[in-house]
């Protein structure tokens, strides 16, 4: 059996399950993440350039950096395995990677190759590691916020992170930095190139990856910079055009609920029929592009419901984990976010016994 037929066979042993994102593998963190009900984790990699993945508690020997030409080593990754494993917990893969490890092949800029290379050999480690998955986003860094306020209020006065156009002076105008104008034709004629480059390295490897959306979504441009995987459409055309059983989402029920023209259940009857769901983001959020404001997943003003989400990923047989991403922050709780964390974790998997009933 190759090492891809057997990730896939583990995989197909496993439940519908939740997860949680870390950059620390503290035992601390691991403890804590298996004591409230967790299963899997997804790591958040350090970035020495700009760390987007900040999370407080963190040392250099809790996780893992990754830049461009920087790589963890096999024995770095099976040690970061081996302490998720002795804490009873799986690491399923790494969450993300920084802009800093793409944002030149997304642009067809010099050095580019050295990206690429950067990402190969990620890919390889990983699969060596016996870590099934890597995420991805696509999305320029700098030339809008990703959020205009951190501090929208939600249920009981907690706060929630907003997005509002109106609060960006000049959004669709060129952002400073952005040297030239960009086609979007140009953009998806550089990422078929990434996919044609990685995409048989993750094959042989047998890892996963998986494709995050643009956030916030819908819109063609913002900062002078097309934003590709702003729809359904963007995604259908992301797994046609290399296609590779080793590609697939991470499917954000956010983003996707951010979209006016989109349903959830819809979202994942159609994506998982194809089975290109390879993990999800369960984030919630209140209304829609232009503005919208993450809440809790169980907030009865959110844009979807959450056990209507799982039935329907139950009905496409994913079998996969299913992530808080998100939380709001709460009376008391800590820059992580372990209270709101542990009531996201204990809600879903409420729900995912709730569904496993009537399964049965």
């Amino acid at each position: 059996m190759s090492q891809n037929q057997a990730l896939e066979t583990a995989e197909q042993q496993l439940p519908l399950r939740t997860g949680l994102r870390t950059r620390t593998l503290s035992d601390e963190r691991l403890q804590f993440c298996r004591q409230i009900g967790v299963s899997d984790i997804f790591l958040d990699h350090r970035d020495p350039r700009g760390d987007v993945f900040a999370d407080e508690g963190s040392h250099d020997d809790e996780t893992i950096t990754i830049d461009e030409g920087v790589v963890p080593s096999v024995s770095e990754l099976v040690q970061a395995r081996r302490r998720a494993e002795d804490a009873g917990l799986r690491l399923m893969g790494v969450q993300s990677l920084s802009y800093n490890v793409y944002g030149k092949i997304m642009l067809g800029k010099e050095g580019q190759e050295t990206q690429l290379e950067t990402i190969k050999e990620l890919i390889r480690n990983i699969g060596q590691a016996n870590i099934p998955i890597l995420g991805y986003q696509w999305n320029p860094r700098g030339v809008v916020p990703m959020r205009t306020s951190q501090s929208a209020r939600v249920r009981g006065d907690a706060r929630g992170r907003e997005f509002d156009i109106e609060d960006i002076d000049q959004p669709y105008e060129r952002a400073p930095g952005v040297e030239r104008e960009y086609t979007e034709e140009e953009l998806w004629d550089n990422y078929e190139h990434f996919l044609e480059e990685v995409l048989p390295v993750a094959e042989e490897a047998g890892v996963q990856l998986a494709l995050h959306p643009a956030d916030p979504p819908t819109v063609e441009q913002l900062g002078g910079i097309p934003r590709l995987f702003r729809n359904r459409e963007a995604f259908e055309r992301a797994m046609e055009v290399v296609p590779s059983d080793n590609h697939g989402l991470k499917l954000c029920l956010g983003c996707f609920s951010e979209m006016p023209e989109e349903d959830i259940t819809d979202v994942i009857e159609h994506f998982g029929r194809n089975d290109d769901i390879v993990f999800v983001h369960f984030r919630d959020v209140i209304g829609t592009w232009p503005r919208f404001t993450e809440t809790f997943v169980d907030d009865e003003e959110s844009n979807y419901d959450a056990l209507t989400a799982i039935e329907a990923l139950r009905d496409v047989d994913f079998e996969g984990v299913i992530v808080p991403d998100h939380v709001p922050e709460v009376v008391g709780d800590t820059e992580w976010g372990h209270r709101s964390r542990a009531h996201a974790v204990a809600y879903l998997n409420g729900l995912l016994s709730c569904s496993d009933a009537n399964v049965n």
